[in-house]
């Protein structure tokens, strides 16, 4: 009998995905699905994008690449986050990915063994939970509370700090709740930080481009008193629609760089070179489509948190970022991943129970507005017809 090592049985799994295959399932039978629960926009990659992947295939850029990314990528990149977050990146400093995961991934691997302890958001994107569990290290959650808006307390997570800990992530804008922590809350985060040398911070800062209501969305790359252990994850999956390309990008300090070039060499090789260059085309070219984009996701977040906030038995506050809402659904007397899974079955609407992603996600459900608003109405529709059928007493 084969056996692996008893560290496969820590893996998590990311429901959303799960979620997807049940609804095409279903979808696949003839019933009639709306999908809110993967986090995947529904917009085109922008041609102008597609067009450079295509010139570069063209071009013959069909073989290895060197595993950090090409030149010319690293440079937009590091031009990007000054443009952004006014941030100084050297080019030598940037790392190009096959997407966000693979950053958390090296980062966990550097820093994850048994009896250490890293800290993470919960609820959060659960791979993080998943990872530092595999790595035999002891996941520590860190609470994001909707009486905060959804922001970490840098009070709350710095008293869970111990000797132990080795890795903190944050993640703002947030994935599920769509919270934005505010810069004074990251200030007194990153000054308690001193009072702990050694430990690293990895900053999931994914959605940083997709920020509402005035609200600003501060990179740790802004704050140099943290940046020899600082490691910024970020990509155009989300803000350039380009989830199926695979291409994300990091930021690491100089010390722990050559260990993910070596981790890079030794599992994904490079990322293909046809992705690079339709990175530089989205970094370099026009950000309209960006904006565009972002001004569509607000106008679906109003309708969205205007829909739950009518719902027998459910309120939502108004996320800040990202294109997720993060509705209570307490009152309704459901658990949550149960009344995911009614909706799902029983009125074609597909959602996330809140504790796939984290202990402290019971009594929600997550919902992506990365869907067309005539999609979301309907979705809104049927689970209304559903909870009012289904009222608690």
């Amino acid at each position: 009998m084969l056996r692996v090592v008893p560290s496969f049985d820590r893996i998590g799994e990311e429901n959303a995905f799960a979620v997807l295959a049940r609804a095409s399932a279903l979808a696949a039978q003839g019933r009639d699905i709306v999908n809110l629960g993967i986090g995947q926009p529904d917009f085109a990659t922008p041609a102008h994008i597609v067009e450079a992947g295509i010139k570069a295939l063209r071009d013959g850029h069909h073989g290895y690449t060197p595993a950090i990314g090409i030149p010319p990528l690293r440079e937009a990149v590091a031009r990007d986050l000054h443009r952004r977050h006014g941030a100084e990146v050297s080019p030598d400093a940037v790392m190009i990915v096959p997407g966000g995961k693979v950053t958390m991934f090296m980062a966990i691997l550097m820093f994850g063994e048994p009896g250490a302890e890293i800290l993470y958001p919960d609820p959060g994107f659960p791979i993080y939970r998943s990872m530092i569990a595999f790595t035999g290290a002891t996941p520590v959650p860190v609470p994001i509370r909707e009486a905060n808006g959804f922001a970490f307390s840098a009070e709350e997570t710095l008293s869970l700090i111990t000797e132990r800990t080795r890795l903190l992530i944050v993640n703002s804008p947030a994935n599920p709740t769509g919270g934005v922590t505010p810069k004074a809350e990251i200030d007194a985060l990153v000054r308690g930080l001193a009072a702990h040398p050694g430990v690293a911070v990895l900053s999931d800062e994914i959605y940083g481009s997709m920020t509402y209501d005035g609200e600003a969305h501060v990179s740790l790359l802004a704050y140099p008193e943290i940046r020899d252990r600082l490691i910024a994850l970020d990509g155009a999956s989300k803000t350039y629609a380009m989830t199926g390309w695979r291409l994300g990008w990091s930021v690491w300090p100089k010390p722990l760089y050559d260990a993910a070039r070596k981790l890079a060499v030794n599992s994904f090789s490079c990322v293909n070179a046809a992705t690079q260059w339709a990175g530089v085309a989205a970094l370099h070219g026009p950000q309209d489509c960006v904006a565009a984009m972002v001004a569509a996701f607000d106008q679906r977040r109003s309708l969205v948190v205007d829909g739950l906030n009518g719902l027998p038995n459910v309120s939502c506050i108004t996320p800040k970022g990202a294109f997720y809402a993060f509705p209570n659904i307490a009152r309704t007397g459901w658990e949550a991943k149960a009344l995911a899974t009614a909706l799902l079955d029983e009125a074609g609407v597909a959602v996330i129970g809140g504790p796939d992603f984290g202990v402290y996600g019971e009594g929600y459900l997550r919902l992506s507005y990365a869907n067309s608003a005539e999609n979301i109405a309907r979705a809104l529709e049927r689970m209304n017809r559903f909870l009012s059928d289904h009222a608690p007493g």
